[in-house]
C-alpha cells in the first residue's frame, strides 16, 4: 500500500470521528442460513443445520443423515434409520439424543417378570460425550455394566446400587445407596447396558422390585427416592453426543480443498477436546454456519450493548466495532476509559476544516492513482489478449456457425469474481504444471478454472486450434471445455465442474475403494475406452491424449467417468500415423516405445489405458518403491504374474469377491495385450472398446487370444536414455525428453 493511500485512510478515520452525528450506525442483525440451498432445515420443532440433512444432497456425509418421521405429531428426527431420537443439534459440535432406559423387574417370589437391555450404535461421525454423560444405576439390589466399542477396541465398566430400606436413600446423592454413577471412556460409539440382581429383590421387594440403568446427561438427571417407582413411566432420557468431520487433523483436511468442510471465508478449523476429527467455527465478530460457503456473517455489536463498551456512539465494522464521540467531543469514546470530552468550538472547526481540505486533496490524488493503475491494467490485459492469440481465436469463432457450444472468451474480471479473486479456499487441485480453482459463474454454473504455470509463446496458433477443437468435442464422458481467458500472462481454461474427485482417489483411498464395485470398475473402463476410441477415430481430426492416467479420469456423483486434462494432447493430421514430439506424460503410464523413439502414436494411449485397467483390477499404485526393484512398475508386476499364472494373487479384494473369474481373466488378457512393448502388437482403442463392451454383454471379440501371449523378451529401454523428471505437487511424476524437430504445446498438462 502506498504512502498516499495510508495517509488517506488515517485522515478519513479522523473525519468520521469528529464529523459524524450522534446516531448509531447499527444495522439489523443478519438472518443466518443454517442449511444448504433448497434443503429442509427443520423437522418438527428441531432445527437441522448443515452438515446434517435429510437427503443425500443436503448432508456432508452419510454419518450426518437425519430421518424426519412424519408419523409423529409434530414430526420427530432420528439418527440415520435408527430409533435414536434427536432433540437438539448445535453447531458447536454436540447434539442431544433421547435413548431408552434398561430395566430388570421381579415378582415377590424372586422370579424375573420383565427385562430389557437396549443398545446404542452411532455412525462413524458421532461419539458419546464422556464428560457430560454418566452411566447411572437405580435400585436397591442391583449391579450393572455398560460396555461396547471405542476406537477399535472393546470397553466395559459398571457399578453397584444397594440399600436395606427406603429411608436409607438420600435425594441428590448417587454414591451407592439406591443410586450409583460412573464415568465412561472417551470416543465411545457403541453402548450396551446390562442389569443383574444379587438376591432377585427377595429382601427389598416390599419397597423396590425393579432396577434401572441408563446413560444420561448429568445435568438433566437428579436422583430422588421416588425414582425406584416413577422411572417405570419414563421411556427415554437425554444424552449428549459429540460430532466432528472426518477423523484427521485440520492440517490434513486443508490439504484437500474440495472436501475441506470449513467453507466460509470467515471461519476457522479447530480440534475438539473430546474425540477425533475436526470442527469449524466462525471467527470472532461473525456468526452463522461455518460449514456453508457464505455461512459466517458479520455481527452488529452496536445492536447489543452487551457486546460493546462504547459510552456515546458505536460504529460497526466487519468483524468488530469501534467507539466514536459526537460532534464537539474528543476522546476514545469507551466506557471506563477516557470517554468523550467536550472540545473548544473554534479548535473543532479549525481541525475539521484543515482535515476536510487535506482529505479532499488526498481523495483527488488517490483517484488519480487509481485511474492510472486502471489504465495500466487495461493496457496490460489488451497486450496479453493479443499476445495469447485473442484476435486469432475471435476470427476462428466468427467463422463457425452460431451454436450454443461455441467457445466463450471470458474476461479476467469475470473469472476473478467467480473465484473470489483466486482465493486459496477455492483451490481444488494443484500439480507441477498449474492450479485448478472452483468457480461460480453469474448464471449459477459451477466451473473448474485451470491456471497453468507456463506457456510457449511460439505455439499460440496451435493452442488456439486446440481450444476450438476441444470445445466442440461433444462426448458425455469427456470433461467439457467451456472457454478460456486470454487477458492474463498465462491463458486460463474453463471446464465444467465434476464434483466427485478422480478415479485415482477412488482406487487408492481405502474408504472410497470399498464402494467401487467390480461392475462399476468395468463400466469406468468401458467409458474411458469409448472416449479414447472416439478421440482416435471419430473426431474430425484424430487426437492423441498423451497423458491417460487414473488422476485424469474424473467421476461424477453417479461414478460416471469423465476424461479430463487435454493440455498435453496432440492433433494427428490425417496423412500421418506418428509424430516426433517432446516425450510427455506420467512415469508408470508412459509407453516405453514412445520414451525410446520420441514417436507418438495412438498406440501410446493404448499402453497408458492398459496400465489404468491394471490399476482397476489390482487396486495397486502404478509406482511403488515398497515393491522389489523389478516390480516397482505396476505394468512389470502385472506381466510377471500373468506369465506365472498368478493373476488372482494380486487382484483387489472387492474385485476378487464380486468378479466372475472367467470374466476377470478376459479383462486381464485385454490389459496384457495393451501392454505389449511394441506398439504394432497392441490393439487399437476401437478394438479394446468393443472387447470390454462385449465382456460386459457376455460377448468376446476375435482379436483376444485364448491362450497365453508369447513371453515378453528384452526391453526397449536397454541402452538408457537421458531426460528430466518432474514430480508434480500431487506426487504424480511427469517426464519430458527433447527430440529433434520436436513440437511442444503451449499449455502443459495439469497435475
Amino acid at each position: 500500500m502506498g504512502f498516499l493511500q495510508i495517509q488517506f485512510i488515517k485522515l478519513l478515520a479522523i473525519l468520521v470521528i469528529i464529523a459524524s452525528s450522534k446516531s448509531s450506525l447499527s444495522t439489523t442483525p443478519p438472518n443466518f442460513t443454517i442449511a444448504r440451498p433448497n434443503c429442509i432445515n427443520r423437522c418438527g420443532n428441531l432445527s437441522i443445520p448443515y452438515p446434517f440433512g435429510t437427503t443425500p444432497d443436503c448432508y456432508q456425509s452419510y454419518g450426518f443423515f437425519v430421518t424426519c418421521n412424519h408419523t409423529f405429531n409434530p414430526p420427530q428426527a432420528f439418527i440415520q434409520n435408527s430409533s435414536i431420537e434427536i432433540s437438539d443439534i448445535s453447531l458447536d459440535g454436540q447434539l442431544k439424543a433421547l435413548q431408552f432406559i434398561a430395566h430388570d423387574c421381579y415378582n415377590q417370589n424372586g422370579t424375573r417378570v420383565s427385562y430389557n437391555d437396549p443398545w446404542i450404535d452411532l455412525p462413524i461421525s458421532l461419539t458419546v460425550n464422556n464428560t457430560a454423560n454418566k452411566f447411572t444405576i437405580i435400585g436397591c439390589d442391583t449391579y450393572g455394566f455398560i460396555f461396547g466399542r471405542r476406537l477399535d477396541r472393546n470397553y466395559s465398566t459398571g457399578c453397584t446400587a444397594i440399600c436395606d430400606a427406603k429411608d436409607d436413600l438420600i435425594a441428590g446423592s448417587c454414591a451407592g445407596l439406591g443410586c450409583c454413577q460412573t464415568s465412561i471412556p472417551k470416543q465411545v460409539w457403541r453402548v450396551g447396558l446390562s442389569l443383574w440382581s444379587y438376591e432377585n429383590y427377595s429382601n427389598v421387594w416390599s419397597f423396590d422390585n425393579c432396577s434401572y440403568a441408563f446413560l444420561v446427561e448429568e445435568s438433566a438427571f437428579t436422583f430422588s427416592p421416588e425414582n425406584l417407582t416413577n422411572l417405570r413411566s419414563v421411556e427415554k432420557l437425554p444424552m449428549v453426543v459429540d460430532w466432528a468431520i472426518g477423523n484427521g487433523t485440520c492440517e490434513e483436511a486443508q490439504m484437500n480443498a474440495s472436501s475441506y468442510a470449513c467453507k466460509s471465508v470467515n471461519s476457522r478449523c479447530y480440534k475438539p477436546d473430546n474425540g477425533y476429527g475436526y470442527r469449524c467455527s466462525c471467527l470472532e465478530g461473525y456468526q452463522g454456519n461455518p460449514y456453508l460457503l457464505r455461512g459466517c456473517q458479520d455481527v452488529d455489536e452496536c445492536e447489543d450493548p452487551r457486546l460493546n463498551i462504547c459510552e456515546k456512539r458505536c460504529v460497526n465494522t466487519m468483524g468488530g466495532f469501534h467507539c466514536a464521540c459526537p460532534k464537539g467531543y474528543y476522546g476514545d469514546g469507551r466506557k471506563g476509559g477516557q470517554g468523550c470530552i467536550r472540545g473548544e468550538s473554534l479548535a473543532f472547526k479549525l481541525a475539521a476544516g484543515i482535515s476536510l481540505g487535506i482529505i479532499v486533496l488526498l481523495l483527488i490524488a488517490y483517484w488519480l492513482h487509481l485511474e492510472l493503475k486502471r489504465r495500466r491494467q487495461t493496457k496490460m490485459r489488451q497486450m496479453f489478449f493479443l499476445q495469447n492469440g485473442g484476435m486469432l481465436l475471435q476470427e476462428k469463432i466468427s467463422r463457425k456457425e452460431r451454436s450454443s457450444d461455441t467457445t466463450t472468451i471470458f474476461s479476467e474480471f469475470e473469472l476473478q469474481k467467480a473465484t473470489n479473486n483466486f482465493d486459496n479456499n477455492m483451490i481444488i487441485g494443484k500439480g507441477g504444471f498449474g492450479i485448478v480453482y472452483k468457480g461460480f459463474l453469474p448464471d449459477n454454473r459451477i466451473v473448474a478454472i485451470k491456471k497453468s504455470k507456463e506457456v510457449d509463446q511460439n505455439q499460440i496458433e496451435q493452442f488456439i486450434n486446440e481450444v476450438i477443437i476441444l470445445s466442440q468435442i461433444n462426448h458425455r464422458n469427456v470433461v467439457k471445455l467451456l472457454g478460456c481467458c486470454l487477458e492474463t500472462q498465462v491463458p486460463l481454461l474453463v471446464y465444467e465442474f465434476i464434483n466427485n474427485g478422480t478415479l485415482f482417489e477412488h482406487i487408492h483411498n481405502k474408504a472410497k475403494a470399498r464402494f467401487l464395485s467390480w461392475e462399476t470398475r468395468l463400466k469406468i473402463a468401458a467409458d474411458t475406452a469409448n472416449v479414447l476410441a472416439y478421440l482416435h477415430s471419430a473426431a474430425s481430426m484424430p487426437i492423441v491424449h498423451r497423458d491417460v492416467k487414473s488422476a485424469n479420469i474424473l467421476l461424477d456423483h453417479t461414478l460416471t467417468a469423465k476424461v479430463s486434462d487435454f493440455g498435453a494432447s496432440r492433433l494427428v493430421p490425417s496423412d500421418q500415423t506418428q509424430l516426433s514430439t517432446l516425450v510427455h506424460g506420467t512415469l508408470g503410464y508412459l509407453d516405453p516405445e514412445y520414451m525410446l523413439t520420441n514417436q507418438l502414436t495412438e498406440k501410446s494411449d493404448v499402453y497408458s489405458f492398459g496400465v489404468v485397467l491394471v490399476e482397476l483390477l489390482t487396486g495397486k499404485k502404478v509406482l511403488s518403491f515398497d515393491r522389489p526393484e523389478e516390480e516397482r512398475g505396476l505394468a512389470n508386476l502385472f506381466l510377471s504374474v500373468m506369465k506365472e499364472d498368478r493373476l488372482f494373487e494380486i487382484l483387489e479384494e472387492n474385485v476378487m469377491r464380486e468378479g466372475n473369474k472367467k470374466q476377470l481373466m478376459k479383462v486381464a488378457m485385454v490389459a496384457k495385450n495393451c501392454l505389449h512393448l511394441k506398439g504394432d502388437e497392441r490393439p487399437c482403442m476401437k478394438e479394446v472398446e468393443m472387447e470390454i463392451a462385449g465382456l460386459m454383454m457376455g460377448e468376446k471379440h476375435p482379436w483376444v487370444p485364448t491362450g497365453h501371449d508369447e513371453e515378453v523378451k528384452g526391453s526397449l529401454l536397454e541402452g538408457g536414455f537421458s531426460g528430466a523428471i518432474n514430480v508434480g505437487e500431487d506426487n504424480s511424476t511427469s517426464i519430458g525428453f527433447y527430440a529433434k524437430d520436436h513440437v511442444m504445446l503451449p499449455i502443459g498438462g495439469g497435475r
